[in-house]
């Protein structure tokens, strides 16, 4: 009772993380798997890139056919899907036979009530065990809270985790006036953005019914959203604002501040727009450590907004609960949420819906004819394809959204040398697709800030990289544009390595920003390598992050392993990923960038080749990789260019024969 599918999703990452299940084909099957609904399926599913596995599939049961019929689909396609399921095999009752290359057993009845942060959507997290994690502050800790490290943020807390306002600076070594009409100044672990966004939690009809269940729980002992976090409603599909209205649940989560945004990625793609100008004041003016927590698939550091050091994933019902506590440092399960009319303190379970409560609504509310009237006009789309027929799109030479693509020209044309290659960046393990080609909001300071700024865009125009990922003038300046990355090329007088967009340009040492090192590389047609750890490549399939790498001039990444989805990327870029063999790594080989690299060898299926490092001192080493090409499909992708001019190749033979 009271467990949502994102808790379970979140226990599962967390579990299938651990057993390496990179690369995997995963099948759910057993008692558990037979009693969740299909939207508990479709939550599970959409997150295997955080676990990493290729699929995550289910069987088709009568939960299929139920959602089948819920969503509107026709009586006569409900009739053939199942008939067809059962004739061919794939109806559940097949499975109880089938047999498994290797098989995990995971325990539902153990999953709590989750969230997973700070930084990895596989670190979860007992929302009962946020003090002992360290994340939450006890109400009887009389210690300070504490930011970033030991940076002292303030001493003056209330039992509730706020920051009570003090005449004395002693308290408040940056003093800044309290928030109009707050009272009380931003605490510690701020909480600045709460958003209920991402297709994987908003496309549950449970998860958004009980996001608004406990909005009108919250309404009616009075609580209130803090009025530092900006909250935001942003569903998947627009059935959802249907069914909110069916339900009278809408209105409910407008009055604490979760009006609908949008029906896209938002929050959890980094687009959340930009703060209110006193809150980001004071969030820079006291250093404050602020946080952001959402209903989505990923929240890595940088990820979700520039001015929330780090965030949290949460199920929307959660959402909405920190959205009224105001700030992370908050015991979610315990500390009083505000207080009734007769002074009783207000927790988490007095607002928690019920398991029954929550079902009774979604069979009231949802209904197929609300699927019908969002989906089937989506299909009624025509395009004029006649003799006198207009272009679709008018290629503009100063847009900034979309441009003619260079996917046959540069340094793609090129050809690939494998010889004098110079290390772009030498990276750490779990390098995600976000510190490759993040997505969130473009800043001034940045190569494509300042790119925008020059094509004439002002500062609240800029939007986010992922918006502008059809100009690749814009998108090419993000690459490595995440200000927590890693290049360990780049270290402080004490040898530590310093976090930013940073490159250093060999051979003469230079440290420069990112970008400046990739354009004087393409002027100089140098031809590139990258060096990397363990799992290379974590996160969302984001194409940028083989595109961005490619058109910089990169030819070749060595790890110690790769995420499946981006080595397959890679390979469609005609980027060729090299694995350092068990062992051998950048450390042991004392790689530290001024080395030059060639690769020898015939680029076989998994076929060992020779990584040669010229060292500065003249020193030659032979270090054998495998060749991380592991069909022969994509060796003919790769021996092609890429997967574009493998298509083109293959359209321009059929058309000649």
């Amino acid at each position: 009772p009271g467990i949502t599918a994102t808790d379970v999703v979140l226990a599962l990452t967390e579990f299938l993380r651990k057993q390496k299940v990179v690369g995997a084909y995963l099948e759910f099957y057993g008692e558990g798997a037979s009693a969740l609904t299909l939207g508990d399926r479709a939550t599970i599913s959409n997150m295997a890139p955080e676990y990493g596995a290729t699929a995550a599939m289910f069987f088709i049961d009568q939960q299929t056919i139920d959602y089948l019929k819920l969503t509107g689909r026709a009586d006569e396609q409900v009739k053939l899907v199942e008939t067809y399921a059962k004739e061919a095999g794939l109806w559940a009752d097949a499975l109880k036979t089938a047999e498994y290359e290797r098989v995990l057993t995971f325990d539902l009845s153990t999953v709590v009530r989750n969230m997973a942060g700070p930084s990895n959507p596989h670190a979860r997290v007992a929302t009962s065990e946020l003090v002992a994690k360290g994340i939450a502050v006890a109400h009887t800790d009389p210690s300070p809270f504490k930011g970033d490290g030991d940076k002292l943020v303030d001493k003056s807390v209330d039992g509730r985790g706020m920051v009570v306002p003090t005449n004395s600076t002693e308290n408040h070594p940056h003093p800044s006036p309290p928030l109009e009409g707050a009272g009380m100044l931003m605490p510690d672990g701020a909480v600045i953005i709460a958003a209920i966004t991402s297709c994987t939690n908003t496309s549950n009809p449970r998860n958004v019914i009980a996001a608004g269940l406990i909005a009108r729980n919250a309404n009616k002992l009075g609580l209130t959203r803090k009025p530092w976090v900006k909250s935001s409603l942003a569903p998947g599909s627009k059935t959802v604002e249907l069914y909110l209205q069916e339900a009278n649940l809408l209105a409910e989560l407008e009055k604490l501040g979760f009006g609908i945004v949008a029906f896209a990625c938002t929050t959890c793609n980094g687009m959340s727009g930009a703060l209110d100008p006193t809150i980001q004041k004071e969030i820079i003016d006291r250093d404050l450590y602020a946080t952001a927590v959402l209903s989505g698939n990923r929240n890595f550091d940088g990820r979700i907004h520039p001015y929330a050091k780090q965030a949290f994933l949460a199920s929307p019902p959660l959402v909405v609960a920190y959205a009224i506590a105001g700030t992370i440092r908050f015991d979610i399960e315990r500390d009083a949420l505000g207080v009734d009319t007769n002074g009783k303190p207000i927790t988490l379970k007095d607002i928690w819906p019920s398991d029954a409560e929550i079902d009774a609504v979604v069979k009231t509310s949802v209904k197929p004819e609300q699927f019908r009237k969002v989906y089937e006009p989506m299909f009624a789309i025509t395009v004029d394809t006649g003799p006198k027929a207009k272009p679709l799109y008018d290629w503009r030479a100063q847009s900034t959204y979309i441009r003619r693509p260079p996917y046959w020209e540069g340094a793609l044309a090129a050809e690939r040398t494998m010889r004098g290659l110079r290390p772009l960046a030498v990276l750490g393990d779990n390098i995600t697709t976000d510190h490759l080609s993040p997505s969130n909001a473009i800043m001034m300071d940045s190569a494509a800030g300042e790119y925008l700024a020059k094509m004439g865009l002002p500062e609240e125009d800029f939007n986010s990289y992922a918006t502008h990922r059809g100009d690749h003038l814009t998108a090419l300046r993000a690459t490595f544009a995440n200000p927590t990355l890693k290049n360990e090329m780049v270290r402080t007088a004490d040898g530590s390595v310093r976090a930013g967009s940073l490159a250093r340009v060999e051979p003469e040492g230079t440290v420069t920003r990112m970008w400046e090192a990739i354009e004087t590389y393409m002027n100089r047609k140098q031809p590139l390598i990258i060096i990397a750890g363990a799992d290379y490549g974590q996160g969302s399939s984001r194409d940028w992050a083989a595109k961005g790498v490619r058109l910089a001039g990169v030819e070749v990444i060595v790890a110690e392993g790769f995420e499946r989805i981006h080595r397959t990327n890679l390979v469609g870029m005609g980027v060729l990923p090299l694995e350092f063999k068990p062992g051998v790594n950048r450390k042991t080989l004392a790689l530290d960038g001024t080395e030059t690299y060639d690769v020898m060898g015939d680029r076989m299926p998994r076929a060992t080749l020779t990584l040669i490092v010229h060292r500065k001192n003249g020193e030659r080493v032979e270090v054998p990789v495998t060749c991380r090409l592991d069909t022969a499909e994509e060796i003919s992708v790769y021996e092609a260019g890429g997967v574009l001019q493998r298509f083109a190749k293959d359209f321009l033979e059929q058309t000649v024969s």
